[in-house]
This record gives structure tokens, sequence and C-alpha cells, in this order.
């Protein structure tokens, strides 16, 4: 007989399209520990159909606007850090995208960020990212530096965008149809994959920034106000890629 701890092992490598077929195979087998793991992957099914229910609820403003050839989904992270930049994604996705478990980049963990980063980047029509550098940010404030960064990602796509659907703005500048979408990268597959892109690269650079600048935590604050990164402003003073117009309540510039 096989043993539970085997049963589970297969259960666990199995793919959600075959477990059916093994739960049919071991539906007879009496034993506690095997229903146990019976009806684990019977959850695993109903959130799996859950989940591909939540991403066609996301892909309503694509099939609203199928009739464009390339819907690009626009996002940016980084507005509100004290230094680094801030990053705009850009990314069209197949039409018939539907990559599970995208969302705002906010709600999930890094590790599914990393990973949808990598599907993403693998499967998308077309992907950048732009930048506003923190002089630049000074220059011309975080709004204006937004659209700058965000028009730069745009203008790197390959084939160019028909329409754009922005996570709430209206980028000034862009001929290109857009359609402003309030909180859009929870709404909208195609916002929701941009955010995962925007976040994940400004995170890599963050930590990168983190070894050269090791006093300011940028790997676990990634520029943003915590305590511990202010406590150090006040200690060492401002790093090359802190905003000025954004650290004046804290030290002398």
């Amino acid at each position: 007989m096989t043993s539970i701890g085997e049963i589970k092992e297969l259960f666990q490598s199995a793919t959600s399209e075959n477990l059916p077929e093994l739960m049919k195979l071991y539906e007879s087998d009496e034993r506690i520990g095997v229903k146990k793991i019976i009806e684990s992957a019977q959850k695993r099914i109903v959130a799996l159909e859950k989940e591909k229910q939540r991403i066609e609820g996301l892909r309503q403003y694509e099939e609203k606007y199928k009739e464009f050839d390339y819907i690009c989904g626009i996002d940016e992270v980084g507005r509100g850090p004290f230094a680094g930049p801030v990053v705009a994604g850009a990314v069209i996705l197949p039409k018939d995208c539907r990559i599970l478990y995208i969302n705002d980049s906010k709600q999930l963990s890094e590790k599914k960020r990393e990973e949808l980063y990598d599907v993403i980047m693998r499967e998308a029509v077309a992907c950048a990212v732009g930048y506003a550098t923190p002089e630049r940010i000074d220059e011309i404030n975080i709004l204006q530096a937004t659209y700058e960064a965000m028009r730069e990602a745009i203008s790197k796509l390959d084939p160019g965008p028909d329409i754009l659907l922005n996570d709430a703005v209206t980028i000034p500048g862009v001929a290109i149809r857009q359609v402003p979408i309030i909180k859009g990268d929870a709404k909208s597959i195609s916002i929701g994959a941009a955010s995962i892109i925007a976040k994940v690269t400004r995170d890599r650079l963050m930590k990168e920034y983190d070894t050269v600048f090791p006093e300011y935590g940028f790997a676990a604050n990634k520029g943003y106000g915590s305590a511990a990164h202010i406590e150090a402003l006040k200690k060492y003073g401002p790093t090359p890629i802190h905003r000025r117009s954004f650290i004046g309540n804290f030290v002398k510039i």
C-alpha cells in the first residue's frame, strides 16, 4: 500500500489540472491522513477557480477596448520616498492573457512579485520602464517627474500602444488615447502587470543602493521615510540619491 507520505508528495507535485484524477484514484482510501490530503486538494481547486474568476474580472477594461490591437497598462512606483527615482512601468499583454495572481503590486508578497515579474516579462507583447532621477524630481516636482517617467516608458515600447490604461492619471504630452482608471492597478490586468514591473524594478535598484549607502537601510525601506531612515538622515546627512525637496523638515539643505 502506498504510504500517506508518498501520497502527499504526489498531490503536492501535481498540477491543479491533474488533482481531480488523483482525488478519484484515492477517494476510496479510508485512512484519515489520505482523506485530509483530498480535502486539501479540493480547497486548492476551489481557490484556483476563484482566482480564475478574479482574473476574468481584471480583464473588464481589456474586453471593453478589445478593438484596439495593443492595449498598454501604465503605472508608477516611488512617488512618496525620500530617496531614489520614481519608476514607471508600461506593459502590453497578449489579447488572451490570463496570468493568474496579477494584482496591485502592493497586495502581493515580494516573492510573488518576483515570480510574476518573470512571467510577465516572458509573456508580454512589449514591456518597458521609465525613470525620473531624484535631481529631476527636485527640478520639476514629483508629479511632473512621474509624467516624464511614464512618457519615457511608453516611448520604449515596440510595438507602440494603440490605447493606454492608466492608474488614475492622464499623462500630458501623449497623443495616444488614454483611459484613467481610479485604483486601476487592482481593476485592470494590464495596469496590475505594469505595477509589478515598476515595483520589482525599483525595489531591485534600491537594494543595489543599499550596498553603496548601507547606513540608510534602503534594502528594507526602499527610500521611504521610516524612523530608522530619518534617524540616519539626521546622523549622516543626505546621499546623492536623496530628494532634497522631500527632506527639508529633517536636515538642512
